[in-house]
């Protein structure tokens, strides 16, 4: 079973809180998965990752450009495959309320979602649900003034 954590966002937006957890994935020497929910909400994660500040660098590939198995960071809309993720990942980040069928190919899954959406919190909250029932190990973690705050 994958350890499942949900990430709720509540003083930085998608954009500035991702790179840092991708960040940590990669000096571990770990791959992601990111899955999103809309094709246009990917070519713009896709840029904004490449334009990213901190951490500088954050290697990554969609479908559009290719070789995922040469893609430390996987940005793609469609769900893991029967072997896993198309490069490799053990780490899967759900974002835009997107779920995976696929939970057992991943070491550890990350539900990010905006605290300032009331829809977004209520969808986590039912994903949450869905989790424990299926019986993934969860974790809560939200923003703090210091950075995430383990919450249960």
């Amino acid at each position: 079973m994958a350890e499942y954590g949900f990430y709720h966002l509540t003083r930085t937006p998608l954009e500035q809180a991702l790179p840092k957890l991708l960040g940590r994935v990669l000096s571990g020497g770990g791959r992601a998965m990111v899955r999103l929910a809309e094709p246009q909400r990917l070519e713009a994660l896709d840029a904004a990752l490449w334009a990213c500040p901190d951490p500088d660098w954050l290697p990554h590939g969609t479908p559009r450009t290719g070789h995922p198995h040469l893609q430390p960071i996987w940005l793609t809309t469609e769900d893991a495959g029967p072997e896993g993720a198309p490069n490799g990942a053990r780490f899967l980040f759900l974002l835009e309320a997107t779920q995976s069928g696929r939970l057992d190919a991943f070491d550890r899954v990350l539900d990010l979602f905006d605290g300032g959406d009331a829809e977004a919190v209520a969808a986590a909250r039912s994903r949450w649900r869905s989790a424990k029932a299926g019986g993934h190990a969860l974790t809560y973690w939200q923003q703090g003034a210091r950075g995430w705050e383990k919450k249960a």
